[in-house]
C-alpha cells in the first residue's frame, strides 16, 4: 500500500491565528479530503474556520491545489501528489 503524499498546507492571514499562527503546514493525504480530515484530528480550531458543523468546505473559501481551483478539478475528492500545495484563499467580493 502506497504511503500518503506530504503536501504543504499555505494558510492565508486570516487563517493564521487559528493555526498557532503558521503561515505553512505539512500534512499528509492523497486528496483534499484527507487533508481536511488530518486538519480535523491535529488542528480542530483550523478545521472549524475552514470547515462548516456538516464537514463542508465553508462557502466564502476557495480551495486551490497548485493553481486550480477544486471546483475545476473533483472537488474534495481531487487527488494530492508529493509536494502539492493547497491554499484556503478566502473569497472576495465587493463592487
Amino acid at each position: 500500500m502506497a504511503t500518503a503524499p506530504i503536501v504543504t498546507i499555505h494558510l492565508t492571514g486570516p487563517l493564521r491565528p487559528y493555526s498557532g499562527g503558521a503561515t505553512e503546514l505539512s500534512v499528509t493525504g492523497s486528496t483534499v479530503k484527507a487533508v481536511l480530515e488530518d486538519l480535523e484530528r491535529n488542528q480542530p480550531a483550523l478545521y472549524r474556520n475552514i470547515c462548516d458543523e456538516t464537514g463542508a468546505v465553508r462557502r466564502h473559501l476557495n480551495v486551490f491545489v497548485n493553481s486550480d481551483n477544486i471546483r475545476d478539478l473533483d472537488g474534495v475528492d481531487s487527488v494530492l501528489a508529493p509536494r502539492d500545495v493547497v491554499t484556503f484563499l478566502p473569497a472576495v467580493s465587493g463592487g
